[in-house]
């Protein structure tokens, strides 16, 4: 069997409800990965949130998760679509962990900012 890992693609928004540019993005950046990853067979993506962070009710951002089996290629693909699709790349952050495993957390992969290192839903 092959090993699965849960990858998300965070966007910082403004507000929790984002705008429409934010609605936009959202649906392009899930339609552009699902094609992506299936056809690579890597994965798919499995939905998403938007809102307020878990971590600081004071920020938010829209949380876009797919479930992967090849991490390293996943994430180069990932980054690949997003900046060949001008999909807001310069402000992602990408952050993966092992599927079905409850007691791990999100490992930040690449962050859009240099030393940043990391990562919360």
């Amino acid at each position: 069997m092959t090993e699965k890992f849960w990858l998300v693609v965070q966007y910082p928004l403004k507000s929790a409800k984002g705008s429409q540019r934010d609605n936009w993005l959202r649906d392009k950046v899930m339609e552009y990965l699902e094609i992506s990853l299936a056809d690579a067979n890597l994965g798919h993506v499995d939905g998403f949130d938007m809102g307020k962070c878990i971590s600081d009710p004071q920020k938010y951002a829209l949380n876009i998760f797919c479930v992967i089996t090849e991490e390293e290629r996943s994430i180069a693909l990932v980054k690949k679509v997003l900046r060949e699709s001008r999909l807001d790349y310069t402000r992602i952050q990408i952050a993966t962990m092992p599927h079905g495993k409850a007691e791990e957390t999100y490992t930040l992969k690449y962050a859009y900012k240099k030393g940043v290192t990391d990562f919360f839903l």
